[in-house]
């Protein structure tokens, strides 16, 4: 590995860290707004973050405006809808089940993608693999009474469907819309959108929005924004399989920050669980990487860019 590639790899790990510890700020923004003023404040500020990367790109490539607006305006809102419906989803699930439990649950999009790929191609064995291990972690993590499912869990795991959809809209929206102003728009949409049921059906207060500054501006700013930004440059460099492999890794630090900052505890059952359900999605995404498109095709980029606004 040359130290340009190293350099890309210890981007991507510090964007998993980011990622992790978002849904550490999620729970902790919660105990002063509701969920959808939460995550509506925070991506339409994540929004805002990525409008100087934007005017940066349209500067750089100095190409004439884009006359596809239909598509744009379409395919944005298509995009956002998938992603209003999985953040609601995460973040109501995490008024109910811990940070930890969330991350693990919610990376189970990357088997979900691939299964549901079926219905265009084939899929690795490899994935299948993958899929079996993370179905049995899922088992272990979250069902301690029989076939019980614990609500914030099953809301959590219906979100991981939605995050899966997201991926797939975005994969086909591929090439059709620039990449950096899909996300731009798509996280507006999501903003707005739960903006305006927050101020339908929750009490918002100046004092709370005060209260939650800090999880406000990390979910905003350093998940969205920052995160967003090492994500693309790290990847003109990081091989796609390689690149996909480590961004898995937010489930461990979702967890990790869940202990470290809000007391969170597994008990040997959980742990093994976490520990089938990663390894699950590794297999996974192995599976995928054998068979992943060279850097320089759309596929890449628009893929794994469905990966940041989940946070």
């Amino acid at each position: 590995m040359n130290l340009k590639s190293l350099k890309a790899e210890l981007l991507l790990l510090l964007t998993a860290l980011i990622w992790g510890f978002a849904f550490v700020a999620q729970r902790v923004g919660m105990d002063h707004v509701g969920p959808f003023t939460y995550t509506g404040v925070r991506f339409l500020l994540g929004a805002l973050s990525l409008l100087p990367l934007l005017l940066i790109g349209s500067r750089a490539s100095r190409s004439a405006p884009p006359k596809n607006w239909r598509t744009i305006l379409a395919g944005s809102l298509l995009a956002g809808l998938f992603l209003f419906a999985g953040a609601t989803l995460q973040q109501l699930g995490l008024v109910h089940t811990t940070a930890g439990k969330a991350g693990f649950i919610t990376g189970l999009y990357v088997v979900i993608v691939p299964l549901l790929g079926l219905f265009w191609h084939s899929t690795p064995s490899s994935t299948w693999v993958g899929a079996g291990l993370a179905v049995i972690g899922l088992y272990l993590l979250t069902m301690t009474d029989g076939l019980t499912l614990a609500e914030g869990d099953g809301l959590v795991l219906a979100g991981a469907f939605f995050w899966a959809g997201h991926v797939l809209v975005i994969g086909w929206l591929s090439g059709r819309i620039e990449p950096v102003l899909l996300a731009c728009l798509q996280i507006t949409v999501c903003g707005v959108l739960s903006l305006g049921v927050a101020l339908a059906i929750e009490p918002i207060s100046l004092r709370g929005l005060q209260d939650a500054t800090l999880p406000i501006l990390y979910g905003g700013l350093l998940s969205v924004g920052i995160a967003y930004t090492l994500q693309v440059v790290a990847q003109r460099d990081a091989p796609p399989s390689h690149a996909a492999i480590i961004l898995s890794l937010e489930t461990v630090f979702a967890a990790l920050g869940g202990w470290l900052l809000l007391d969170e505890a597994l008990s040997g059952r959980g742990l093994l669980g976490c520990g089938l359900m990663l390894v699950g999605m590794l297999l996974s995404q192995l599976g995928l990487g054998k068979a992943a498109p060279t850097p320089t095709e759309p596929a890449v980029p628009t893929a794994t860019l469905a990966a940041d606004e989940r946070r």
